[in-house]
């Protein structure tokens, strides 16, 4: 194995760790603050966190991804970060709101469906579905199962809302799918983080209670949700996709679930149940063949989108 390809492994692998580590600062910061505050001011660090990698990209010109960075104009930048920054809005929060009542390990796996939902929404855009696919997705069903719902067949509060936005997760990675190969990505992450900040600050303003005391209680969560989990993973995973392999790509990035119960476990001391731990293990091997279907069906076209998610940290 070459050694630009190990790196570039590596670095996916610390992005995934860093992407599942968020969910327990996402997690530990709704004790001091709301969900929509949380999100605006994390976004909008977020946001901030991509200016040095613009000027980056701006100054070395043709050395980092030009391929990935088209030209694109104002207005069609503008409407696309809009687009996007709205469907985020709505799946960040109802996964925070979602986050009040579920563990980080939980929201990580069933938010991690959007890698099984992506292809099978793809159908709407006439795109044909693999048959690992379906067999992920029935694999993810039985394991959601067994992750959440209760004696009485319903889905936890928590877990319904994190499964709601899964929904608009993958709709969010569609889009970028379609919006990406059409502008500069940066730009694109900067505007709709930034989008994405404004509705959740709006929303703040208007139906929860804002205190100094909150903020600064939650400032090292929303501080890693913001610069860790966006600015740092985003960069991170800019650089390996130069030298990763899509197939690689795609498995390493799924393992930010796994490392979402492994936080909650380290740090939020959050266990499951063997019937819990299974589903997780089901769901797992779902979204792994899902990804690899989807490699081995068409990587060219299908792993550009799924690993543009990153977007949506």
């Amino acid at each position: 194995m070459q050694i630009k390809t190990v790196r570039s492994d590596a670095l996916l692998l610390l992005t995934a760790t860093l992407w599942g580590f968020a969910f327990v600062a996402q997690r530990v910061g709704m004790e001091y603050v709301g969900p929509f505050t949380f999100n605006g001011i994390r976004f909008a660090l977020g946001s901030l966190s991509l200016v040095p990698l613009l000027f980056l990209t701006r100054n070395n010109g043709h050395s980092l991804s030009e391929r990935i960075l088209p030209r694109a104009s104002f207005k069609t930048m503008l409407v696309g970060g809009i687009l996007a920054g709205f469907i985020l809005f709505l799946g960040a929060s109802l996964q925070q709101i979602g986050l009040v009542y579920t563990t980080a390990g939980k929201a990580g796996f069933i938010t991690g469906l959007y890698v099984v939902l992506v292809p099978i929404l793809g159908l709407f855009w006439g795109q044909r579905v693999p048959g690992g696919t379906w067999i992920g997705a029935l694999l993810a069903a039985i394991g959601l199962f067994f992750l959440s719902v209760t004696d009485k067949l319903t889905l936890q509060p928590g877990d319904l809302l994190v499964l709601i936005g899964a929904f608009f997760w993958a709709g969010h990675v569609l889009v970028l799918g379609w919006l990406s190969p059409q502008m500069n990505s940066l730009k694109l992450a900067f505007m709709q983080f930034a989008v994405c900040s404004l509705l959740s600050l709006i929303t703040a303003v208007i139906v929860e209670v804002i205190t100094l005391q909150g903020l600064f209680h939650a400032a090292l969560p929303i501080l890693y949700g913001g610069l860790i989990s966006v600015g740092v993973a985003y960069t991170l995973q800019v650089v390996a996709q130069r030298d990763a392999n899509p197939a690689h790509a795609g498995i390493l990035l799924s393992m930010e679930t796994v490392f979402a119960a492994v936080g909650g476990y380290l740090i939020l001391g959050e266990t499951l149940s063997g019937r819990g731990i299974f589903g997780c293990t089901l769901m797992l091997a779902g979204m792994l063949s899902s990804e690899l279907s989807a490699y081995l069906f068409k990587p060219e076209a299908v792993f550009p989108e799924r690993i543009e998610h990153a977007n949506n940290r």
